[in-house]
């Protein structure tokens, strides 16, 4: 089985940048959040925030977020109109039916784009988005945790895709093969 971060690795990008400034121009006011919103991305990117600062420097963020709109299942899918186009043409060259894809990603926005590409299995951060609260957040040692949960403690990686070992370089040493992506570039890396 073959496991897949998704963010820089499948998808171009951060999907959920992506998927926060496609919501501005649904709900203009949001604009204000621009700056904590670019702030933790780049602190996730360098490894320098821990999932304890997400709950307690930006749940209250997201929770406005979420609560400030009630069409969210269908702007998903209008994004994932606009935004297919990011994902990586290697994933469907290496693509497996039994793939998991691992991300810190919210689950609605996911189920989703995996939909759209034949994937069956997705362990995710997950939202209620009726009341705004984070009930799973799948970033890094957590993203341990949540695959257990899901899958197993006996789930063998064949295959493990990321392009940051910082975020995700506890899963090194439970997959056979590790690779390294960066943009379209994937190397095997030895740990």
């Amino acid at each position: 089985m073959n496991v897949y971060d998704f963010d820089n690795t499948i998808y171009d990008g951060e999907s959920f940048v992506d998927f926060f400034f496609s919501y501005i121009k649904v709900k203009p006011a949001a604009a204000k959040m621009i700056p904590k919103v670019l702030f933790a991305t780049v602190k996730y990117e360098l490894g320098k925030i821990t999932v304890q600062q997400v709950f307690s420097d930006y749940a209250p963020l997201i929770k406005k977020f979420i609560c400030n709109y009630d069409k969210w299942e269908e702007f998903t899918v209008k994004f994932w109109d606009n935004h297919m186009h990011k994902i990586k043409s290697f994933y469907n060259e290496v693509r497996k039916d039994d793939d998991i894809i691992l991300t810190a990603s919210p689950e609605l926005t996911i189920k989703e784009i995996a939909s759209r590409l034949g994937i069956k299995n997705i362990v995710c951060s997950k939202v209620d988005y009726e009341t705004g609260e984070i009930t799973r957040l799948c970033m890094r040692q957590n993203k341990i945790t949540a695959l257990i949960e899901d899958f197993g403690e006996d789930l063998e990686i064949d295959d493990f895709y990321t392009d940051s070992l910082k975020n995700d370089g506890f899963f090194a040493k439970k997959a056979k093969r590790v690779f390294l992506v960066k943009g379209n570039k994937i190397r095997q890396i030895e740990i």
